[in-house]
């Protein structure tokens, strides 16, 4: 069973991957396996947040029906 990635992870390998990429130290074949791998962080990342956004928003409005 493959462990989930958590956010703050998944946002911290992105950023270490552009800082590889800014400072040219990727070679042409591992540069095409960083962009693959930044999109699916991406990707990652994009659908926490919605969710988080989503969970947030669905709890604000059951408090404020309250009293």
């Amino acid at each position: 069973m493959e462990k989930e990635t958590k956010y703050e992870a998944a946002y911290a390998e992105l950023q270490g991957i552009v800082r590889r990429m800014e400072g040219e130290e990727l070679d042409i074949d591992q540069m095409a396996e960083a962009v693959k791998r930044a999109q699916g962080l991406i990707k990652l990342c994009k659908d926490k947040l919605t969710k988080t956004d989503a969970e947030i928003k669905k709890i604000l409005a059951d408090t404020s029906i309250l009293p």
